[in-house]
Protein backbone atom coordinates (compact mmCIF):
# COMPACT_ATOMS: atom_id res chain seq x y z
CA UNK A 1 0.00 0.00 0.00
CA UNK A 2 2.78 2.37 0.99
CA UNK A 3 4.69 1.47 -2.16
CA UNK A 4 1.64 2.22 -4.31
CA UNK A 5 1.16 5.60 -2.63
CA UNK A 6 4.83 6.37 -3.16
CA UNK A 7 4.55 5.60 -6.88
CA UNK A 8 1.42 7.78 -7.17
CA UNK A 9 3.15 10.61 -5.35
CA UNK A 10 6.19 10.23 -7.62
CA UNK A 11 4.01 10.35 -10.74
CA UNK A 12 2.23 13.44 -9.43
CA UNK A 13 5.55 15.12 -8.69
CA UNK A 14 6.81 14.26 -12.18
CA UNK A 15 3.65 15.62 -13.78
CA UNK A 16 3.86 18.81 -11.72
CA UNK A 17 7.49 19.25 -12.75
CA UNK A 18 6.58 18.72 -16.43
CA UNK A 19 3.75 21.27 -16.20
CA UNK A 20 6.05 23.66 -14.40
CA UNK A 21 8.71 23.33 -17.13
CA UNK A 22 6.10 23.87 -19.83
CA UNK A 23 4.77 26.94 -18.04
CA UNK A 24 8.28 28.33 -17.64
CA UNK A 25 8.95 27.78 -21.35
CA UNK A 26 5.74 29.50 -22.42
CA UNK A 27 6.37 32.37 -20.03
CA UNK A 28 9.93 32.81 -21.32
CA UNK A 29 8.70 32.77 -24.94
CA UNK A 30 6.15 35.53 -24.32
CA UNK A 31 8.63 37.62 -22.34
CA UNK A 32 11.16 37.19 -25.15
CA UNK A 33 8.61 38.38 -27.73
CA UNK A 34 7.88 41.46 -25.60
CA UNK A 35 11.58 42.22 -25.28
CA UNK A 36 11.96 41.69 -29.04
CA UNK A 37 9.36 44.40 -29.64
CA UNK A 38 11.06 46.53 -26.99
CA UNK A 39 14.35 46.58 -28.93
CA UNK A 40 12.67 46.67 -32.34
CA UNK A 41 10.89 49.90 -31.39
CA UNK A 42 13.93 51.27 -29.57
CA UNK A 43 16.29 50.81 -32.52
CA UNK A 44 13.89 51.67 -35.32
CA UNK A 45 15.31 55.18 -35.74
CA UNK A 46 18.73 53.68 -36.59
CA UNK A 47 17.87 52.48 -40.11
CA UNK A 48 15.78 55.64 -40.59
CA UNK A 49 18.59 58.00 -39.58
CA UNK A 50 19.55 59.18 -43.08
CA UNK A 51 16.02 60.03 -44.37
CA UNK A 52 15.17 61.73 -41.05
CA UNK A 53 18.44 63.70 -41.11
CA UNK A 54 17.79 64.93 -44.62
CA UNK A 55 14.12 65.85 -44.02
CA UNK A 56 14.80 67.87 -40.86
CA UNK A 57 18.34 69.03 -41.90
CA UNK A 58 20.02 67.56 -38.82
CA UNK A 59 23.66 67.18 -37.80
CA UNK A 60 25.07 63.90 -36.48
CA UNK A 61 25.10 65.46 -33.01
CA UNK A 62 21.33 66.01 -33.23
CA UNK A 63 20.83 62.45 -34.46
CA UNK A 64 22.89 61.19 -31.54
CA UNK A 65 20.91 63.38 -29.14
CA UNK A 66 17.74 61.41 -29.99
CA UNK A 67 19.39 58.36 -28.44
CA UNK A 68 20.81 60.32 -25.53
CA UNK A 69 17.58 61.95 -24.35
CA UNK A 70 15.86 58.57 -24.64
CA UNK A 71 18.39 56.82 -22.42
CA UNK A 72 18.66 59.62 -19.86
CA UNK A 73 14.93 59.54 -19.13
CA UNK A 74 14.89 55.73 -19.38
CA UNK A 75 17.57 55.56 -16.68
CA UNK A 76 15.86 57.93 -14.25
CA UNK A 77 12.35 56.45 -14.41
CA UNK A 78 13.71 52.89 -14.38
CA UNK A 79 14.51 52.98 -10.64
CA UNK A 80 10.95 53.57 -9.38
CA UNK A 81 9.72 51.05 -11.95
CA UNK A 82 12.24 48.55 -10.59
CA UNK A 83 10.92 49.03 -7.05
CA UNK A 84 7.40 48.65 -8.42
CA UNK A 85 8.43 45.37 -10.10
CA UNK A 86 9.46 44.07 -6.66
CA UNK A 87 6.19 45.03 -4.97
CA UNK A 88 3.39 45.08 -7.60
CA UNK A 89 2.20 42.88 -10.44
CA UNK A 90 4.95 42.53 -13.04
CA UNK A 91 2.31 41.43 -15.55
CA UNK A 92 0.30 44.63 -15.23
CA UNK A 93 3.45 46.75 -15.21
CA UNK A 94 4.69 45.18 -18.45
CA UNK A 95 1.31 45.52 -20.14
CA UNK A 96 1.07 49.22 -19.29
CA UNK A 97 4.64 49.88 -20.39
CA UNK A 98 4.13 48.11 -23.72
CA UNK A 99 0.97 50.09 -24.39
CA UNK A 100 2.80 53.38 -23.77
CA UNK A 101 5.93 52.69 -25.81
CA UNK A 102 4.17 51.16 -28.81
CA UNK A 103 1.60 53.96 -28.97
CA UNK A 104 4.29 56.63 -28.95
CA UNK A 105 6.38 54.77 -31.52
CA UNK A 106 3.37 55.00 -33.83
CA UNK A 107 2.86 58.63 -32.89
CA UNK A 108 6.42 59.39 -34.04
CA UNK A 109 5.18 58.89 -37.59
CA UNK A 110 3.03 62.02 -37.26
CA UNK A 111 5.71 64.49 -36.16
CA UNK A 112 6.41 67.59 -38.23
CA UNK A 113 9.59 68.79 -36.49
CA UNK A 114 12.70 67.58 -34.72
CA UNK A 115 11.32 68.85 -31.38
CA UNK A 116 8.17 66.73 -31.73
CA UNK A 117 10.32 63.69 -32.54
CA UNK A 118 12.28 64.31 -29.34
CA UNK A 119 9.06 64.40 -27.29
CA UNK A 120 7.75 61.12 -28.69
CA UNK A 121 11.08 59.41 -28.04
CA UNK A 122 10.93 60.57 -24.44
CA UNK A 123 7.57 58.84 -24.11
CA UNK A 124 8.93 55.66 -25.66
CA UNK A 125 11.73 55.73 -23.07
CA UNK A 126 9.26 55.92 -20.18
CA UNK A 127 7.28 52.94 -21.45
CA UNK A 128 10.30 50.78 -22.21
CA UNK A 129 11.87 51.39 -18.78
CA UNK A 130 9.59 48.73 -17.27
CA UNK A 131 10.71 45.87 -19.52
CA UNK A 132 14.13 44.86 -18.19
CA UNK A 133 13.44 45.08 -14.41
CA UNK A 134 10.09 43.28 -14.62
CA UNK A 135 11.19 40.75 -17.26
CA UNK A 136 14.48 39.68 -15.68
CA UNK A 137 12.89 39.49 -12.21
CA UNK A 138 10.13 37.28 -13.63
CA UNK A 139 12.64 34.97 -15.34
CA UNK A 140 14.69 34.74 -12.14
CA UNK A 141 11.62 33.23 -10.48
CA UNK A 142 10.94 30.82 -13.37
CA UNK A 143 14.38 29.18 -13.57
CA UNK A 144 16.89 27.92 -10.96
CA UNK A 145 20.40 29.36 -10.87
CA UNK A 146 22.03 26.54 -12.88
CA UNK A 147 19.66 27.19 -15.84
CA UNK A 148 19.44 30.94 -15.56
CA UNK A 149 22.21 31.92 -18.01
CA UNK A 150 20.47 30.13 -20.87
CA UNK A 151 17.08 31.60 -19.97
CA UNK A 152 18.42 35.15 -19.67
CA UNK A 153 20.55 34.73 -22.78
CA UNK A 154 17.41 33.72 -24.68
CA UNK A 155 15.50 36.70 -23.25
CA UNK A 156 18.32 39.07 -24.17
CA UNK A 157 18.70 37.57 -27.65
CA UNK A 158 15.96 40.14 -28.29
CA UNK A 159 18.70 42.80 -28.38
CA UNK A 160 20.37 41.65 -31.62
CA UNK A 161 17.23 40.07 -33.10
CA UNK A 162 15.06 43.09 -32.33
CA UNK A 163 17.73 45.29 -33.89
CA UNK A 164 17.97 42.91 -36.85
CA UNK A 165 14.22 42.98 -37.46
CA UNK A 166 14.23 46.74 -37.17
CA UNK A 167 16.93 46.98 -39.82
CA UNK A 168 15.38 44.37 -42.13
CA UNK A 169 11.85 45.78 -41.94
CA UNK A 170 12.31 49.48 -41.32
CA UNK A 171 15.03 50.09 -43.92
CA UNK A 172 13.19 48.54 -46.90
CA UNK A 173 9.83 49.93 -45.66
CA UNK A 174 11.29 53.42 -45.46
CA UNK A 175 12.71 53.17 -48.97
CA UNK A 176 9.42 51.83 -50.37
CA UNK A 177 6.84 53.84 -48.39
CA UNK A 178 8.75 56.51 -46.43
CA UNK A 179 10.18 56.54 -42.91
CA UNK A 180 6.83 57.44 -41.32
CA UNK A 181 5.24 54.20 -42.57
CA UNK A 182 8.13 52.27 -41.03
CA UNK A 183 7.32 53.74 -37.61
CA UNK A 184 3.64 52.85 -37.93
CA UNK A 185 4.58 49.24 -38.71
CA UNK A 186 6.76 49.12 -35.57
CA UNK A 187 3.75 49.90 -33.34
CA UNK A 188 1.48 47.08 -34.54
CA UNK A 189 2.80 43.92 -32.73
CA UNK A 190 1.75 45.20 -29.29
CA UNK A 191 -1.87 44.52 -30.26
CA UNK A 192 -1.10 40.77 -30.22
CA UNK A 193 1.44 40.65 -27.40
CA UNK A 194 -0.60 42.44 -24.74
CA UNK A 195 -3.36 39.78 -24.49
CA UNK A 196 -0.73 37.00 -24.66
CA UNK A 197 1.00 38.55 -21.65
CA UNK A 198 -2.24 38.86 -19.68
CA UNK A 199 -2.87 35.11 -20.10
CA UNK A 200 0.39 34.18 -18.36
CA UNK A 201 0.57 33.09 -14.75
CA UNK A 202 3.07 35.22 -12.85
CA UNK A 203 5.37 33.19 -10.52
CA UNK A 204 5.82 33.97 -6.85
CA UNK A 205 8.95 35.89 -5.93
CA UNK A 206 11.69 33.49 -4.91
CA UNK A 207 9.85 30.53 -6.48
CA UNK A 208 13.05 29.08 -7.95
CA UNK A 209 14.89 29.36 -4.61
CA UNK A 210 12.57 27.10 -2.62
CA UNK A 211 15.30 25.91 -0.27
CA UNK A 212 15.96 29.47 0.91
CA UNK A 213 13.92 32.51 1.81
CA UNK A 214 13.38 35.24 -0.74
CA UNK A 215 15.17 37.75 1.49
CA UNK A 216 12.20 40.12 1.88
CA UNK A 217 13.67 41.64 5.05
CA UNK A 218 16.88 42.77 3.34
CA UNK A 219 17.12 46.54 2.83
CA UNK A 220 17.46 47.91 -0.69
CA UNK A 221 20.39 49.99 0.58
CA UNK A 222 22.34 46.74 0.98
CA UNK A 223 22.83 46.79 -2.80
CA UNK A 224 25.36 49.62 -2.36
CA UNK A 225 27.56 47.22 -0.34
CA UNK A 226 27.96 44.70 -3.19
CA UNK A 227 31.29 45.42 -4.95
CA UNK A 228 30.51 43.24 -7.96
CA UNK A 229 27.34 45.23 -8.64
CA UNK A 230 29.47 48.35 -9.10
CA UNK A 231 31.75 46.54 -11.54
CA UNK A 232 28.74 45.20 -13.43
CA UNK A 233 27.24 48.70 -13.61
CA UNK A 234 30.52 50.05 -15.00
CA UNK A 235 30.62 47.24 -17.57
CA UNK A 236 27.04 48.07 -18.54
CA UNK A 237 28.04 51.67 -19.22
CA UNK A 238 30.81 50.56 -21.56
CA UNK A 239 28.96 47.89 -23.52
CA UNK A 240 25.89 50.06 -23.99
CA UNK A 241 27.97 53.05 -25.09
CA UNK A 242 29.16 50.77 -27.88
CA UNK A 243 25.82 49.15 -28.70
CA UNK A 244 23.86 52.41 -28.77
CA UNK A 245 26.51 54.12 -30.87
CA UNK A 246 26.39 51.19 -33.30
CA UNK A 247 22.58 51.18 -33.33
CA UNK A 248 22.50 54.88 -34.18
CA UNK A 249 25.33 55.16 -36.69
CA UNK A 250 26.21 51.77 -38.19
CA UNK A 251 23.51 51.98 -40.92
CA UNK A 252 24.59 55.54 -41.75
CA UNK A 253 28.23 54.39 -41.75
CA UNK A 254 27.46 51.78 -44.41
CA UNK A 255 25.48 54.29 -46.46
CA UNK A 256 28.02 57.10 -46.37
CA UNK A 257 31.32 55.24 -46.40
CA UNK A 258 30.47 52.11 -48.38
CA UNK A 259 27.73 53.46 -50.67
CA UNK A 260 24.88 51.12 -49.70
CA UNK A 261 21.26 52.23 -50.04
CA UNK A 262 19.05 52.54 -46.93
CA UNK A 263 17.21 49.34 -47.87
CA UNK A 264 20.34 47.33 -48.66
CA UNK A 265 22.25 48.36 -45.55
CA UNK A 266 19.18 47.60 -43.43
CA UNK A 267 18.71 44.16 -44.96
CA UNK A 268 22.30 42.97 -44.65
CA UNK A 269 22.74 44.42 -41.17
CA UNK A 270 19.54 42.62 -40.21
CA UNK A 271 20.93 39.32 -41.47
CA UNK A 272 24.21 39.90 -39.64
CA UNK A 273 22.54 40.88 -36.39
CA UNK A 274 20.20 37.87 -36.54
CA UNK A 275 23.14 35.48 -36.91
CA UNK A 276 25.02 37.33 -34.16
CA UNK A 277 21.97 36.99 -31.91
CA UNK A 278 21.74 33.24 -32.45
CA UNK A 279 25.42 32.92 -31.61
CA UNK A 280 25.00 35.05 -28.50
CA UNK A 281 22.12 33.01 -27.07
CA UNK A 282 23.70 29.64 -27.85
CA UNK A 283 27.28 30.46 -26.88
CA UNK A 284 26.59 32.94 -24.08
CA UNK A 285 23.90 30.87 -22.39
CA UNK A 286 25.68 27.54 -22.48
CA UNK A 287 29.08 29.01 -21.66
CA UNK A 288 27.60 30.86 -18.70
CA UNK A 289 25.85 27.81 -17.25
CA UNK A 290 28.94 25.64 -17.89
CA UNK A 291 31.26 28.20 -16.32
CA UNK A 292 29.26 28.56 -13.10
CA UNK A 293 29.47 24.81 -12.55
CA UNK A 294 33.26 24.96 -12.83
CA UNK A 295 33.98 28.07 -10.76
CA UNK A 296 31.88 30.72 -9.10
CA UNK A 297 33.44 33.57 -11.05
CA UNK A 298 33.28 31.69 -14.36
CA UNK A 299 30.51 33.79 -15.90
CA UNK A 300 32.38 37.04 -15.39
CA UNK A 301 35.63 35.57 -16.73
CA UNK A 302 33.90 34.24 -19.85
CA UNK A 303 32.27 37.61 -20.50
CA UNK A 304 35.64 39.36 -20.13
CA UNK A 305 37.27 37.01 -22.64
CA UNK A 306 34.44 37.54 -25.16
CA UNK A 307 34.84 41.34 -24.96
CA UNK A 308 38.59 41.10 -25.45
CA UNK A 309 38.15 38.99 -28.60
CA UNK A 310 35.47 41.40 -29.91
CA UNK A 311 37.85 44.40 -29.84
CA UNK A 312 40.23 43.47 -32.72
CA UNK A 313 37.30 42.29 -34.85
CA UNK A 314 35.63 45.71 -34.47
CA UNK A 315 38.93 47.46 -35.24
CA UNK A 316 39.44 45.38 -38.40
CA UNK A 317 35.87 46.16 -39.47
CA UNK A 318 36.28 49.93 -39.17
CA UNK A 319 39.62 49.78 -41.00
CA UNK A 320 38.09 48.28 -44.16
CA UNK A 321 38.46 50.60 -47.19
CA UNK A 322 35.42 52.15 -48.88
CA UNK A 323 33.40 49.65 -50.85
CA UNK A 324 34.36 46.62 -48.71
CA UNK A 325 30.93 46.57 -47.12
CA UNK A 326 30.61 42.77 -46.92
CA UNK A 327 33.79 42.45 -44.86
CA UNK A 328 32.77 45.43 -42.74
CA UNK A 329 29.39 43.90 -41.89
CA UNK A 330 30.81 40.42 -41.29
CA UNK A 331 33.53 41.58 -38.92
CA UNK A 332 31.37 44.09 -37.03
CA UNK A 333 28.53 41.59 -36.61
CA UNK A 334 31.00 38.98 -35.34
CA UNK A 335 32.20 41.53 -32.77
CA UNK A 336 28.59 42.43 -32.00
CA UNK A 337 27.72 38.77 -31.39
CA UNK A 338 30.61 38.35 -28.96
CA UNK A 339 29.59 41.52 -27.10
CA UNK A 340 26.02 40.23 -26.81
CA UNK A 341 27.14 37.08 -24.96
CA UNK A 342 27.50 39.61 -22.12
CA UNK A 343 23.80 39.55 -21.34
CA UNK A 344 23.33 35.87 -20.57
CA UNK A 345 26.47 35.69 -18.47
CA UNK A 346 26.54 39.04 -16.68
CA UNK A 347 22.79 39.36 -16.04
CA UNK A 348 22.75 35.90 -14.48
CA UNK A 349 25.82 36.85 -12.41
CA UNK A 350 23.88 39.89 -11.20
CA UNK A 351 21.03 37.62 -10.09
CA UNK A 352 23.57 35.37 -8.34
CA UNK A 353 24.66 38.20 -6.02
CA UNK A 354 21.23 39.70 -5.19
CA UNK A 355 18.39 38.21 -3.10
CA UNK A 356 15.17 37.53 -5.10
CA UNK A 357 13.19 40.25 -3.32
CA UNK A 358 15.59 42.89 -4.69
CA UNK A 359 16.13 41.63 -8.23
CA UNK A 360 13.92 44.22 -9.89
CA UNK A 361 15.48 47.01 -7.84
CA UNK A 362 19.01 45.80 -8.55
CA UNK A 363 18.32 45.66 -12.28
CA UNK A 364 16.86 49.16 -12.33
CA UNK A 365 19.82 50.53 -10.33
CA UNK A 366 22.16 48.83 -12.79
CA UNK A 367 20.26 50.34 -15.70
CA UNK A 368 20.31 53.82 -14.18
CA UNK A 369 24.06 53.69 -13.58
CA UNK A 370 25.00 52.25 -16.94
CA UNK A 371 22.66 54.52 -18.91
CA UNK A 372 23.59 57.73 -17.12
CA UNK A 373 27.30 56.92 -17.24
CA UNK A 374 27.62 55.33 -20.66
CA UNK A 375 24.72 54.47 -22.92
CA UNK A 376 23.23 57.95 -22.93
CA UNK A 377 26.56 59.35 -24.15
CA UNK A 378 27.30 56.74 -26.82
CA UNK A 379 25.21 58.25 -29.63
CA UNK A 380 25.80 61.92 -28.84
CA UNK A 381 29.56 61.67 -28.22
CA UNK A 382 30.03 59.54 -31.32
CA UNK A 383 27.88 62.00 -33.30
CA UNK A 384 29.78 65.00 -31.93
CA UNK A 385 33.13 63.41 -32.71
CA UNK A 386 31.83 62.64 -36.22
CA UNK A 387 30.81 66.28 -36.75
CA UNK A 388 34.18 67.56 -35.51
CA UNK A 389 36.08 65.19 -37.80
CA UNK A 390 33.79 66.12 -40.70
CA UNK A 391 34.53 69.83 -40.24
CA UNK A 392 38.24 69.02 -40.03
CA UNK A 393 38.05 66.99 -43.27
CA UNK A 394 36.17 69.80 -45.02
CA UNK A 395 38.77 72.37 -43.92
CA UNK A 396 41.64 70.17 -45.08
CA UNK A 397 39.91 69.79 -48.46
CA UNK A 398 39.41 73.57 -48.70
CA UNK A 399 35.61 73.22 -48.90
CA UNK A 400 33.44 76.14 -47.80
CA UNK A 401 30.79 73.83 -46.34
CA UNK A 402 30.73 70.33 -44.88
CA UNK A 403 30.17 68.04 -47.83
CA UNK A 404 28.71 64.52 -47.80
CA UNK A 405 32.23 63.21 -48.45
CA UNK A 406 33.47 65.04 -45.35
CA UNK A 407 30.59 63.61 -43.32
CA UNK A 408 31.61 60.12 -44.45
CA UNK A 409 35.19 60.76 -43.34
CA UNK A 410 34.07 62.13 -39.98
CA UNK A 411 31.83 59.19 -39.17
CA UNK A 412 34.52 56.74 -40.29
CA UNK A 413 36.97 58.20 -37.80
CA UNK A 414 34.39 58.37 -35.00
CA UNK A 415 33.70 54.63 -35.24
CA UNK A 416 37.15 53.81 -33.83
CA UNK A 417 35.68 54.40 -30.36
CA UNK A 418 34.02 50.95 -30.56
CA UNK A 419 37.16 48.76 -30.32
CA UNK A 420 38.73 51.03 -27.71
CA UNK A 421 35.80 50.67 -25.33
CA UNK A 422 35.60 46.91 -25.96
CA UNK A 423 39.06 46.58 -24.40
CA UNK A 424 37.95 48.69 -21.43
CA UNK A 425 34.89 46.46 -21.03
CA UNK A 426 37.07 43.34 -20.84
CA UNK A 427 39.21 44.90 -18.10
CA UNK A 428 36.19 45.93 -16.00
CA UNK A 429 34.57 42.50 -16.27
CA UNK A 430 37.81 40.86 -15.18
CA UNK A 431 37.89 43.14 -12.12
CA UNK A 432 34.32 42.04 -11.31
CA UNK A 433 35.37 38.40 -11.50
CA UNK A 434 37.70 39.04 -8.55
CA UNK A 435 34.84 39.98 -6.19
CA UNK A 436 31.84 37.94 -7.38
CA UNK A 437 32.54 34.76 -5.37
CA UNK A 438 32.49 36.59 -2.04
CA UNK A 439 29.34 38.49 -2.99
CA UNK A 440 27.58 35.21 -3.89
CA UNK A 441 28.49 33.82 -0.47
CA UNK A 442 27.13 36.95 1.24
CA UNK A 443 23.87 36.63 -0.73
CA UNK A 444 23.44 33.01 0.42
CA UNK A 445 23.90 34.06 4.05
CA UNK A 446 21.27 36.79 3.69
CA UNK A 447 18.75 34.30 2.34
CA UNK A 448 19.36 31.87 5.20
CA UNK A 449 18.62 34.47 7.86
Amino acid sequence: MASSQTRVAARQATEQARVSRRGAGVGLAVLFAINLLNFYDRQTLGPLAEPIRKEFHLTDTQLGMLGTIFTLLYAVVGVPFGRLADSWSRKKLLALGMMVWSSLTGASALVTSYAMLVVTRLGVGVGEAVCAPAGTSWIGDLFPAHKRSRALAFFMMAVPLGTALSYMVSGPAAQAFGWRAALMIAAVPAVVLTPALMLLREPKRGASESHLSAGHHVSAWSLARIPTLWWIAASGAMINFNLYALGTFLPAFLTRVHGLSVARSGFWLGVGHALAGLFAVLAGGFMGDYAIRKRRNGRMLMASAAAMIAAPLALWSVMQPAGRWAATITLMCASYGLLNTYYGMVYSALQDIVVPALRGTAMSVYFMAMYLCGASFGPVITGRFSDLMAHRAANLAGAATVTEAARATGLHQAMYVIPVLSVGLAVVLYAGSRTVSQDMANRDRQMQQ
